[in-house]
């Protein structure tokens, strides 16, 4: 299986980038900077912007670990760039989501960045990212999954092995926490890779 990872030196990219090639998965890094790739994996040097149809056609999966922590608006720009030059092809989208966007009610309503105590800092990232949601939920001819992680989503962490694949609203575990590690996010994101068992939706994970 061809898999392209944009973002692939962030934090998040790398996680999975570790756990594809762990697996003998073909690997292709897209980022910006290329000396920043320095394990020998290939490389396509380009900006999300500038990539086209012919550059990723020829993966079956292309995953979006995109960081924007300067402008915001970027999540939904590079979104909306990413459906059109996948849309009616083979390759499905992988996406790095937010746990902001998740919805802490039943009725689906609420979403966590909508709470009290969801912290002001985080805010326009987080509706950022759920517009982002937005944009898939809408588009048509397009292969795609989004994935969210847990509210306490720790670079840190350790892999475990483990997670918990839940839906659309925030979960936690027997103690009330909701966490889980990148290198497990990665694990679980990998899974979705080979597995394919989310097709057009977003769900969440967390340990």
């Amino acid at each position: 299986m061809k898999v392209a990872i944009l973002g692939a030196n962030g934090k998040a990219g790398s996680a999975i980038l570790k756990e594809a090639k762990k697996r003998g998965l073909d690997v292709t890094a897209i980022v910006r900077d290329a000396a920043k790739i320095t394990d020998g994996t290939p490389v396509i040097e380009k900006d999300v912007y500038n990539l086209t149809t012919n550059d990723v056609k020829g993966f079956d999966v292309l995953v979006s670990a995109l960081g924007f922590w300067g402008d915001v608006s970027e999540f939904t720009g590079s979104t909306q760039h990413l459906i059109d030059i996948l849309t009616n092809t083979k390759t499905r989208l992988l996406v790095v989501g937010g746990a902001g966007s998740l919805f802490v009610n039943p009725e689906h309503t609420v979403r966590l960045s909508e709470t009290p105590n969801f912290p002001e800092a985080f805010k326009p990232l987080a509706t950022a990212m759920g517009k982002g949601l937005d944009l898939l939920e809408a588009a048509k001819g397009l292969n795609w999954t989004y994935i969210s992680p847990a509210a306490d989503f720790d670079a840190e962490g350790p892999a475990t092995g483990s997670y918990v694949a839940a839906g659309e609203e925030l979960e936690a575990d027997k103690d009330g926490k909701s966490y889980i590690s990148y290198a497990d996010y990665a694990i679980a994101m990998v899974d979705e890779i080979e597995k394919n068992a989310h097709p057009n939706q977003r769900f969440s994970v967390h340990q």
